[in-house]
């Protein structure tokens, strides 16, 4: 999922570049909600790893 964060945030650079604002605003905020989920699904997973009892990397 950081993959894809990553990728829209390159595709949101280059439309701004050429000057493309709708397409790069709407690239910047699906790579911001992209990277929100991604932390949230490592903290939670982060989470479950102590509580099982395993230490975290």
């Amino acid at each position: 999922m950081l993959g894809w964060a990553l990728t829209f945030l390159v595709i949101a650079l280059i439309a701004a570049l050429f000057g493309f604002g709708g397409i790069a605003g709407a690239s910047a905020g699906i790579a911001q909600i992209l990277f929100f989920i991604f932390v949230v699904l490592f903290v939670v997973a982060m989470i479950v790893r102590a509580l099982k009892g395993r230490p975290p990397v």
